[in-house]
Parts: C-alpha cells; sequence; structure tokens
C-alpha cells in the first residue's frame, strides 16, 4: 500500500495544468474579482468582495495589551496579544478556544452574543484582567457590510450559524450590549 503523501504526489500530479490553462483561470479569477468590487455587479458575482476598513498592516511601533476575538468557525477563539518595546520588540499571546453548542448556532442572536460576551469574562477572569480597559479587534468570518471601522451589519449568515435576528444589524453593537448585560 502506498504513503498517503506518494498518493497525494500522483494526484497533484496528474493536475498539472498547461500555461494557456492557468493563463485563463488568473483572467477570469480577475474579472470575478472585479464583479465583487463593482457596486453594479457584486449582488450576482460569484466571488463576493466587500470593502474593509484595516488600511495597514503593523509597522513594528505597536505596543501594549490587545484583545482579539475570532468568531466564524467551529469554536470561538480569544487572544490576549501584549506587545512591549524593551530591548527589542517581544510578542507575548495567550488563547482559548471555547465551544458554541449547536442550540447557540441556531437560537437568537442574544443569545449568541451573550455566549460571547461570558466567555470574553471568563477568559478576562481567568487571567486577572478584567479591571482593564483593552482595546478588542473582531474577525467576524460572515459577510459584512461596513461604513466605518467600528460597524459591520451582518449580510447574512454562512457556515453551520443561524442565530435569529442578527442579519441587517451591527455585529459590535450587539456584542457591545451583549458586554453591558453582563457588567463587564
Amino acid at each position: 500500500m502506498a504513503c498517503p503523501l506518494q498518493e497525494i504526489d500522483k494526484y497533484l500530479y496528474a493536475m498539472r495544468l498547461s500555461d494557456e490553462t492557468l493563463l485563463d483561470i488568473m483572467a477570469r479569477f480577475k474579472e470575478e474579482m472585479r464583479n465583487g468590487l463593482s457596486r453594479d455587479y457584486n449582488p450576482t458575482a460569484t466571488v463576493k468582495m466587500l470593502p474593509t476598513f484595516v488600511r495597514s498592516i503593523p509597522d513594528g511601533s505597536e505596543k501594549g495589551d490587545f484583545i482579539a476575538l475570532d468568531l466564524g468557525g467551529s469554536s470561538f477563539r480569544i487572544l490576549r496579544v501584549q506587545v512591549n518595546h524593551e530591548k527589542k520588540q517581544n510578542v507575548n499571546m495567550e488563547s482559548e478556544a471555547y465551544a458554541v453548542p449547536e442550540n447557540i448556532l441556531h437560537g437568537s442572536g442574544s443569545q449568541l452574543f451573550d455566549h460571547v460576551a461570558e466567555c470574553l469574562g471568563d477568559f478576562m477572569d481567568k487571567r486577572e484582567i478584567k479591571d482593564k480597559n483593552l482595546p478588542v479587534g473582531i474577525t467576524f468570518s460572515f459577510p459584512c457590510r461596513q461604513s466605518k471601522i467600528d460597524e459591520a451589519i451582518l449580510i447574512t449568515w454562512t457556515k453551520r450559524f443561524k442565530a435569529s435576528g442578527v442579519e441587517g444589524s451591527d455585529v459590535v453593537k450587539l456584542l457591545s450590549k451583549a458586554i453591558k448585560r453582563r457588567g463587564d
């Protein structure tokens, strides 16, 4: 019996494409991206493209303590990133993944964001940082319409998510309300 990696190599070798075919695929993909970015063609485009308000990447001058949230897969992840510049830039990261139960995926938006806020509270309690006012970044892995950096209107749920009352709403506000309901 062949090794699984050998099987993969055989499969990839069988999929070799000519330069002409690759150029055709590139041209089609480029056209679909253009359609996705176009106001006129976006609704029917096969590759949806939505503008973002994140306009730069880290440049090495950043420092501080940050929280990152990631919702969109089979779990909800929270990350604490500490960046300092003592002798050289040093980055310390701690993370934790929290399950998102099926009844919450298909429940109400309030239940979903209450769950997210509860997980965030738990994460901060464990690290004894609940008294800190830390900047938060959110990766919300669903198509959203943005008009500013701290607003994201959910267009439609994808993946297994179906929480009611969220489509057409600002997920940043929903999360903020859930955190306030907890008193955090």
